[in-house]
């Protein structure tokens, strides 16, 4: 099959562009020492999560219990659940999962490791990075006293292994420049090397520090201290990247494609993929829904669920009903999520029709 035979909309990745992206950052945690630990948030399939680990990822992260099940049952046994896991029906799954994979999870409360506990043992511990908050405040212990406080807690729990710390520096997706992600990297770098250190001081063992992100990989020599990244992001990227500086539109392998159904008024067309095929996220830096790849004044400029509204000059950029279009998303990561499969193109042909194995595994 064509690529522009595939039945609109869909979702539609460019597989020597992710390639790409995948060897170009496994050379980048190479040159600077550091392991990479992919979040599979960005793609959902079994399918990416292979290509990562065969460039020499050394296991990935998922958001939720759901996620890790299916890499589970995929043979993917080295994960870390960067997600707060709280209740019974939730720790009763994580038990299951830490009888038959090596699983690490993330702690910030004693409430929480308290329902930690109970899914370990003293002979089996479940390993557990503390996390510490980066000044996003969407979750974490503040560094200093009160992250070593609650670490001095965590070690009472002879069920738990406490491996390392762990951040997410959510701040850098609104820099503004690069001295100011420079200095937002450096800072997170400090931040984490500082509390490891203070709990090394008070036998407290750190062999993970989990930092980094997609924007990190543009500082990664300013990330000093950190063991582990968790890029996710980068396998696609988007809209956000492009305006972030972080890709160019060649490395935004993820798309949409789309067809022209309607044009009520000159100027005027609308296609067949709304938010339900892409998504309402706005880009970091900018108005729009997305980019519309070789058509520099067409406009995506509103979504309903089934429709996008595109706005352009007509004399200058006409657009014909059955036209085909590409979209490169505001934020790719939402796009796998929606859809069952994502057709693999290598050229102009369909190379392989992708599983999104964990698509609505969000809990």
């Amino acid at each position: 099959m064509k690529k522009y035979e595939i039945p609109s909309p869909a979702v539609i990745v460019d597989l020597a562009g992710a390639e790409r992206n995948i060897e170009r950052v496994a050379a980048l945690t190479r040159k600077y020492g550091v392991l990479h630990r992919p979040h599979i948030k960005a793609h959902k399939s079994e399918y990416f999560a292979r290509k990562q680990l065969l460039a020499g990822a050394i296991g990935v992260t998922v958001s939720k219990i759901s996620e890790a099940e299916t890499m589970v049952e995929h043979g993917i046994n080295d994960i870390l659940i960067a997600y707060s896991i709280v209740g019974e029906e939730k720790l009763r799954r994580l038990k299951k999962l830490h009888e038959t994979a090596r699983v690490m999870v993330t702690a910030d409360s004693i409430e929480a490791a308290k329902g930690l506990a109970g899914t370990g043992a003293p002979q089996h511990p479940l390993p557990v990075l503390i996390e510490v908050d980066c000044g996003t405040h969407r979750g974490g212990r503040q560094p200093g006293d009160d992250a070593l406080l609650f670490a001095l807690q965590l070690k009472e729990f002879p069920s738990l292994k406490i491996e390392g710390i762990f951040t997410y520096n959510g701040n850098l997706y609104h820099t503004e420049n690069t001295e100011q992600l420079n200095r937002l990297v450096a800072r997170e770098s400090q931040l984490l090397t500082e509390t490891a250190e203070n709990l090394r001081r008070h036998d407290i063992p750190v062999q993970i520090i989990s930092g980094g992100s997609t924007p990190a990989l543009a500082a990664l020599d300013k990330l000093q201290g950190v063991t582990e990244i968790r890029a996710g992001n980068y396998l696609f990227s988007d809209v956000s990247g492009i305006q972030f500086g972080t890709a160019g539109i060649e490395d935004c392998a993820l798309r949409v494609l789309a067809t022209v159904i309607s044009v009520p008024l000159p100027g005027y067309a609308t296609i067949d993929a709304g938010s339900k095929t892409l998504t309402n996220d706005l880009s970091v830096r900018g108005e729009g829904y997305g980019l519309i790849v070789g058509r520099p004044g067409v406009r995506l400029v509103n979504l309903n669920e089934e429709h996008g509204y595109l706005r352009y000059a007509p004399e200058r950029a006409p657009l014909q009903i059955g036209e085909r279009i590409e979209i490169i998303p505001n934020h790719a990561c939402v796009l796998p999520n929606l859809c069952d499969k994502i057709y693999g193109i290598r050229g102009e042909d369909v190379a392989e029709e992708i599983s999104v194995d964990a698509r609505g595994r969000n809990y």
